[in-house]
């Protein structure tokens, strides 16, 4: 596997403190969204979780996916995942716009319907955009230095 971009220092320090299983699983699936769509902009936030939002935009707004690390799992999140088609019904939540899919190995993302779903997400944001962006394949930390 080799690497498209590499993580982020400020975003590294807070991953560096979850189980390794939980890193190697992020590492991988991050991986696996860059490869999909190369050119999109990583922006990165550390709240109730350690997250990586996925835009086709610097915007959080634009985003198609995230990837939110809890204390031990993580999950693919849509911000618009109300909104997807979702066939072969994968997305799972209660929220107004948010969906997931939980995260347990490999095989919960890499595969063609996940693949699938992430595509239609890029496709829905590109549709659904503010406006032309000023940056592609930026990573942005947002996380608040202390």
């Amino acid at each position: 596997m080799r690497s498209i971009r590499k993580i982020h220092p400020d975003f590294q320090f807070f991953l560096d403190l979850k189980d390794q299983e939980v890193i190697d699983l992020f590492s991988d699936m991050r991986q696996f969204i860059l490869e999909l769509y190369p050119e999109c902009n990583e922006l990165l936030y550390h709240t109730h979780a350690l997250t990586a939002v996925f835009s086709i935009t610097e915007k959080l707004s634009d985003a198609f996916c995230m990837l939110p690390i809890y204390t031990n799992h993580l999950n693919l999140g849509f911000n618009k995942g109300t909104m997807l088609h979702d066939p072969d019904h994968l997305l799972i939540g209660t929220g107004n716009l948010i969906r997931h899919i939980a995260i347990k190995s490999p095989k919960d993302y890499r595969n063609p319907k996940v693949e699938a779903l992430i595509k239609h997400a890029v496709d829905f944001a590109v549709n659904d955009m503010d406006g032309p962006t000023k940056s592609m394949g930026k990573t942005i930390s947002k996380i608040k230095k202390k």
